[in-house]
């Protein structure tokens, strides 16, 4: 994973002044957890096929990283932390939105909205709803460039393990 995680800070240029170790943990948690509403169509189908793949494209770079394996539901305990951590309007935004449910109109949100606003207008803490985060174990990871002639460099990383033995990376270079 360690290289992996070095391919992605090359491809996503950070330039911050943080420990390789704090960049690699925050780069894990940014690209391995999605959080959602669990009664949405998304977290039905991770329940229903717990398999899913995160695609990342760069444009500008002409790049791409597509990341697949297994889904698991993270903890309560995690998924309070991250809903904490972030803008009390999200917050408030995921405690009215019944995600990929129909609704009336735009109308019923805002005021919804707005009756949460004012009840937590006194900085308490805002529950977290029917709400939390899923994490992609990844198993195939694979890299791509853009080349002229559409000769393109993609580069397949994929996890195997053997019986008693450490997972190991083997990495394949696959025609465009």
């Amino acid at each position: 994973m360690r290289d992996i995680l070095k391919v992605m800070r090359d491809i996503l240029k950070v330039s911050h002044t943080l420990s390789s170790h704090a960049i690699e943990h925050e780069l894990l948690i940014w690209l391995l957890n999605r959080f959602t509403n669990y009664g949405s169509r998304k977290a039905a189908e991770l329940e229903a096929n717990p398999r899913a793949a995160l695609v990342f494209f760069w444009d500008k770079y002409n790049r791409s990283v597509r990341i697949e394996g297994s889904v698991e539901k993270i903890s309560r305990m995690e998924s309070e932390t991250y809903f904490h951590s972030r803008p009390r309007g999200s917050q408030l935004g995921a405690n009215v939105s019944s995600q990929s449910s129909v609704i009336e109109g735009r109308h019923i949100l805002e005021q919804c909205y707005k009756d949460l606003l004012e009840k937590y207008n006194d900085g308490s803490a805002i529950p977290v709803p029917n709400w939390g985060g899923y994490r992609l174990h990844p198993v195939t990871v694979e890299f791509w460039q853009g080349r002229e002639s559409r000769l393109h460099d993609r580069l397949r990383y994929t996890l195997t393990s053997k019986d008693g033995e450490e997972p190991t990376w083997i990495i394949e270079r696959l025609a465009p």
